[in-house]
């Protein structure tokens, strides 16, 4: 039987597009998949960013407030909809608070109180915290992406592909914000293996984005989110651009 998952990435809260969010779990709501996997930057958590060291930005906003603003804005409403297995993986931004004990109060350090599945309450809202790779099938990993060393690229795909090729694993990942798949086979007489990356883009408002991270410019970012139907060590993988507020699955059009 055909197992259905759901990926999306980098919504940095408070930082997330509200229309694209909503219509993403709108989505959700009605394909009702087997699993949903947020593959990391859940939250932004800007305040303990390396940016923001001794700057006023420190000192705005806490990180309990925008845990708070993350459960009511993107846990509740997942789980309004969809009761099925919710799966989210660590990102660069998700691990800031932690991070920044560790550096700045490593007397402090060791308490999971700043964690980010303790701050977004995973366990009360049945949330499954993965590992850094998740094999969710045979040959194939989700990672969000910070981590393994990878080689970054500008074009959308290939820093996953790059990723693949060094793990000598098929990859989906996000941290990127980039939307596109690349594929990679060897061999010869017949005897071909093939790699497969995927980046499954972002859910962020640009315009938000904008005043944090771009200083007014444009970024090389697109906006979607991955499906990947798995029927056991085969898996075929799709990505979803969201454009012009609309996006579309097997030929239903969705408004965002």
């Amino acid at each position: 039987m055909t197992k259905r998952i759901v990926i999306i990435s980098d919504t940095q809260m408070p930082f997330e597009h509200k229309k694209a969010l909503k219509g993403v779990l709108r989505f959700i709501g009605e394909y009702q998949p087997d699993e949903v996997v947020h593959i990391g930057d859940i939250m932004d958590y800007p305040q303990p960013s390396r940016w923001n060291k001794d700057t006023k930005g420190e000192f705005e906003g806490s990180i309990y407030a925008d845990s708070d603003y993350g459960k009511r804005h993107l846990l509740e409403p997942l789980r309004a909809v969809y009761d099925g297995p919710a799966k989210f993986l660590k990102g660069n931004h998700d691990e800031r608070p932690e991070d920044y004990l560790k550096k700045y109060a490593p007397a402090l350090a060791g308490t999971d109180a700043l964690s980010v599945e303790s701050l977004l309450d995973f366990d009360g809202f049945g949330i499954e915290l993965l590992p850094t790779f998740y094999k969710f099938a045979p040959g194939w990993v989700m990672t969000h992406g910070h981590k393994g060393l990878l080689s970054l690229s500008r074009i959308a795909g290939n820093t996953a592909l790059n990723g693949a090729k060094k793990f000598g694993v098929s990859v989906i990942m996000g941290h990127t914000h980039r939307l596109g798949i690349g594929s990679h086979s060897t061999g010869y007489d017949g005897n071909v293996a093939t790699l497969t990356g995927m980046e499954v883009g972002h859910l962020m408002d640009t315009r938000l984005a904008s005043a944090q991270y771009l200083k007014g410019g444009t970024a090389n970012w697109q906006a979607g989110f991955g499906l990947a139907d798995v029927d056991g060590g085969h898996v075929h993988v799709r990505a979803v651009p969201i454009l012009g507020r609309k996006f579309i699955v097997d030929g239903v059009t969705y408004q965002v």
